[in-house]
């Protein structure tokens, strides 16, 4: 599948250059994987926006109209990923916000990255990353358009056997991976890292969080490959286990398994993958 793109609802639509998202990644965007024309987690992508758009004080688009956007765009055969991207539009030059907001609206449809089967059978390897993430409340949580940080991190590596790279906060606490959020089982118990003072709340972490018992706290590198099970989660890549970090190997346990099964019940994870 090419990319198919809609701005503002116009398929020949263009983004200006002075487009406040362009100059500052003043904005948001959700990223929903479509299976035979359904996005199961769409309700969770809404909800994530909605929070997104409340912080930033952007005006929330009709999620109806963005579902009548997506099935415009979205093949209804097999897997597809659909970027929303949403800015605060034009403005004067500098960085105060337009008083009358008329927001740029983008929703694109592009062909599913291939995964590999054995990521999710056998499980993947991650890296600890150099790059720091800031911290800044105001934006934890939310899907803003500034990924620079992440940027930095993924350009730290190009050996194709590690999948992933795990990020710390300024303060030495772990995050997140790259592009995914990371869960562990410590001590019988499944953990997930606070994203209070940064990180990205994935829609795939809240659907995990809703089916098991969750807690969420601080959680240190040295704490963290003491784990009994680790995996990561991602609405596009779902539930990957890993079985190497920092040297040490991890079985995939049965908290990942049952996850992997739930993914499965939802339609998102392939047949004959795990």
């Amino acid at each position: 599948m090419n990319a198919r793109v809609l701005v503002d609802g116009a398929a020949d639509g263009s983004v200006p250059v002075l487009d406040r998202g362009l100059l500052y990644g003043d904005g948001l965007f959700e990223t929903v994987l479509y299976v035979d024309g359904r996005a199961p987690l769409w309700s969770r992508h809404m909800m994530r926006l909605a929070v997104g758009c409340e912080r930033l004080a952007l005006p929330l688009p009709d999620p109806a109209l963005l579902a009548a956007e997506a099935a415009r765009v979205i093949d209804a055969r097999g897997r597809a990923v659909l970027r929303i991207t949403l800015t605060r539009g034009m403005g004067a030059r500098g960085y105060a916000p337009p008083e009358r907001v008329q927001a740029t609206r983008i929703v694109a449809a592009f062909a599913a990255p291939g995964i590999a089967a054995h990521w999710y059978a056998a499980g993947i390897r991650l890296r600890f990353c150099d790059t720091r993430l800031a911290l800044q409340p105001r934006l934890a949580g939310i899907k803003h358009l500034n990924r620079l940080e992440q940027v930095l991190a993924r350009a730290e590596w190009n050996d194709p056997a590690i999948a992933e790279g795990l990020m710390l906060d300024t303060e030495g606490r772990v995050i997140a991976a790259t592009a995914a959020n990371l869960f562990a089982v410590i001590d019988g118990r499944l953990c997930t890292p606070r994203l209070d003072r940064c990180g990205v709340a994935g829609v795939a972490r809240a659907e995990v969080m809703a089916q098991l018992p969750t807690a969420e706290r601080d959680l240190d590198p040295a704490v963290l490959v003491r784990s009994s099970e680790i995996f990561l989660t991602s609405a596009v890549r779902g539930v990957l286990p890993v079985t190497t970090l920092a040297e040490r190997a991890f079985a995939v346990g049965p908290v990942t398994r049952a996850l992997q099964a739930h993914w499965r019940t939802l339609g998102l994870l392939p047949e004959g993958m795990a």
